[in-house]
């Protein structure tokens, strides 16, 4: 690994070269948790249908809590962005440090209520049979969100200084530890015990400690600690942290929001369909996650590019640079869409189950990869705001397109009892409306005026 970081200079250019420099790493670091993910799966469909449709909904829940720290993270990453836009690095290790306070009281909110409260929650949704194994999965697989949060602030912080090319060092440490603890802990192998449904949760979390334990060593070999002062003795800043809720909390509701629609959605699925389609929608999830990592990278490289250009005030500049992604974006996901209907039976077949099932699973795969194409553009457009810093628009688009998703979702599952994949076109009607009122927003001049209002003051 280079220790010495030459380029002081944290202002980009826009051209494709900068935009993949950014995005490629972004992308191979996105797809590591997601291969967790599919292998996750893939062990515990070779244990049993039953955990494989369990870990449909566990999930989902727990990528609620997960997700709320990206909240966080892209708003220190759009912070940090602009400081460098604007040249002035010696804000961002006070952002840094007042983020790092604020994640930890988080996700200990986030450990209580799975704890204590979530219990009593689900119990009115999971299926009786399977409460039990389900809960205590998450209370396992909960203790892991702290680590999750500094992990996840490591990466905007190395992204947001344009170190992303290290970023995947932590996550293939990651995930070759969630490879091995599932290997060995679901099925008790090379004499560690048999924890079954349970493995996936525990080895999940020795996971998250070591990517984080990895982190800190990259940032240390780097030198990136010297550069920026991250070692500098912490002090509470009450206006800087009030400028980072500002930013994320209108970013971390969006995610639960949406998120929590999506847990509602499986939820629905769980009490309507069949064990076949249950399982099924489970590995549609690992799609989106795992086909659309070079969505999510295209995403964050928008976030990042576009606040950094609006603290060089570049502002003119920025409806090219979100075309130029955009295009790049839409490209990818057409390439992985085309590879998955290529060979849907290959894919499939990967988490053990009979042909019957595959067949069932090639038309929901087809309606997916369709919804990928529409969300290729959107979440680009989305987070341009977020770049802008404009995140209270992201929770209203948020809310709006939500508000359309669940009563598609009802209308098709519900009054109709349409067949699956049916259910899983809300996606496009979700990301059609997202990609609709983000794109007329960027599109008039007055978050040109707004964006990030005015700098605010370092101490």
């Amino acid at each position: 690994m280079d220790v010495e970081v030459i380029n002081n200079d944290l202002k980009v250019n826009i051209s494709n070269r900068q935009i993949l420099s950014i995005a490629l790493p972004i992308s191979l670091a996105i797809l590591v948790p997601q291969i967790n993910f599919v292998t996750n799966n893939i062990f515990l469909g070779a244990w049993s249908k039953k955990s494989l449709g369990e870990a449909g909904i566990t999930s989902v829940y727990y990528l609620i809590v997960a997700i709320a720290g990206n909240g966080f993270n892209n708003a220190l990453q759009s912070l940090i962005s602009k400081s460098g836009g604007e040249g002035n690095i010696d804000k961002i290790h006070i952002l840094l440090q007042q983020s790092i306070r604020i994640v930890l009281k988080f996700s200990l909110c986030g450990i209580l209520f799975t704890w204590l409260i979530a219990p009593f929650i689900l119990k009115y949704f999971l299926n009786p049979v399977s409460y039990s194994d389900e809960i205590d999965f998450l209370k396992i697989r909960v203790l892991g969100l702290p680590f999750l949060y500094l992990f996840q602030l490591g990466g905007a912080f190395l992204v947001g200084t344009f170190n992303s090319r290290y970023l995947m060092i932590g996550f293939i440490f990651q995930s070759a530890v969630n490879i091995f603890f599932d290997f060995t802990l679901i099925k008790g192998r090379l004499g560690f015990p048999q924890l079954g449904f349970n493995g996936a949760a525990v080895g999940s979390v020795i996971a998250e400690i070591i990517g984080l334990m990895v982190v800190i060593i990259v940032i240390a070999r780097l030198k990136l600690h010297q550069r920026f002062k991250l070692l500098t003795k912490y002090k509470y800043d009450k206006l800087i942290s009030k400028e980072i809720l500002k930013i994320s909390t209108p970013l971390v509701l969006q995610y639960v929001i949406s998120l929590t629609t999506w847990l509602a959605f499986f939820i629905i699925v769980d009490g309507t369909y069949n064990a076949d389609d249950k399982a099924i929608s489970n590995i549609m999830r690992n799609v989106f996650g795992f086909a659309g990592v070079f969505i999510w990278a295209f995403a964050s490289t928008t976030n990042a590019m576009v606040s950094n250009i609006v603290g060089q005030h570049r502002q003119h500049e920025v409806i090219t640079t979100i075309k130029k992604i955009m295009l790049l974006s839409f490209c990818a996901a057409l390439l992985m869409g085309i590879i998955l209907n290529i060979f849907p039976h290959t894919f499939f077949s990967m988490f053990g189950q009979g042909d019957d099932f595959i067949e069932r699973g090639i038309p929901v795969l087809r309606v997916v990869s369709g919804a990928m194409l529409i969300m290729s553009i959107a979440v680009i457009w989305l987070n341009s705001l977020t770049g802008t810093g404009q995140t209270k628009i992201n929770l209203a688009i948020e809310i709006v397109a939500i508000i359309f998703y669940l009563i598609y979702t009802y209308l098709i599952v519900k009054v109709w009892k349409l067949q699956l994949y049916y259910a899983w076109s809300n996606e496009c009607i979700y990301w059609i409306i997202v990609f609709t009122i983000s794109f007329i927003c960027m599109n008039k001049d007055k978050w040109k005026i707004k964006s990030f209002q005015e700098p605010f003051t370092y101490t």
